[in-house]
């Protein structure tokens, strides 16, 4: 497929969606909203991808949304149903709307966040996994000052990630933090110098589709995503039944056996 305001590229088996319009400093448009959205679910579907990375262009992951878009935005258009996907009965409503699929896509996204993540593209590294950065990189919310509220799900998000007095400091104020405290809050996992960032986040995703079990780490994603609905023993019955699906794949067979013959593993997915 054609895309015109990302890139997309499969490499050692990861997948990388670069944000591209680094003239704009990647601020968010419908169009890479769209697109965005189909290089995800191209990634989950394909058998030969077994990471997600999504980054930006030049120096900013994402500024927040487009300003030229905004000052004609309609009101009408954040509960408008072209954004909305036919709703899945079988699957939890909660990861699905607008923004928050990512934590229903079955294989690992990792945010590997090269510049500015501000607004709209602070709620898209929220509900990435994990978050990689360079030790340049500035957050804000921005939307405070803009006018706005805590929209697209982050006053879910962020207090599960940073904590809900954080929150309140970063949504309230929308000042701007640095990478620095950034990582000593928990907004993000690992701290890079800019020139290191790629080659240490590319480094870690290897290691992991390279020696991690897809289909373990598929089912290690969802539990995560389901705890915050389930109580203590509907999460042991849940890891439970897990267990016993684990301990009958190729996959499991795979891991005993690779590691009593000393040898990497050749994991299938199954």
């Amino acid at each position: 497929m054609t895309y015109q305001h990302i890139l997309y590229d499969v490499e050692s088996r990861i997948a990388t969606i670069t944000l591209n319009r680094p003239d704009r400093m990647n601020a968010w448009t419908p169009t890479m909203e769209r697109e965005v959205r189909l290089a995800m679910e191209a990634a989950a579907s394909d058998d030969g991808v077994r990471a997600i990375v999504l980054t930006g262009a030049g120096r900013a992951f994402c500024a927040g949304a487009d300003m030229e878009e905004l000052k004609t935005l309609d009101p009408n258009d954040i509960k408008s149903d072209q954004w909305m996907k036919p709703f899945d009965m079988n699957r939890r409503p909660d990861w699905q709307t607008r923004y928050s699929f990512y934590p229903a896509i079955s294989k690992p996204v990792i945010g590997m966040l090269n510049g500015a993540a501000a607004g709209i593209g602070l709620v898209h590294a929220l509900y990435c996994d994990l978050r990689f950065a360079a030790d340049n990189t500035v957050f804000t919310t921005s939307f405070s000052r803009r006018g706005l509220i805590a929209e697209h799900g982050m006053s879910w998000m962020l207090p599960r990630i940073i904590g809900h007095s954080n929150a309140l400091d970063l949504l309230m104020s929308a000042r701007r933090v640095s990478s620095a405290e950034a990582l000593q809050i928990g907004l993000v996992n690992r701290l890079y110098p800019a020139a290191e960032l790629r080659a240490k986040t590319m480094e870690y995703v290897k290691d992991m589709v390279d020696f991690a079990s897809p289909r373990a780490v598929g089912v290690i994603k969802r539990q995560l995503y389901e705890v915050p609905f389930q109580s203590l023993a509907e999460a042991t019955i849940y890891a439970n039944r897990e267990m016993e699906l684990a301990a009958r794949s190729d996959d499991f067979r795979e891991g005993v056996a690779s590691f009593l013959e000393k040898r990497p593993p050749n994991f299938s997915g199954t």
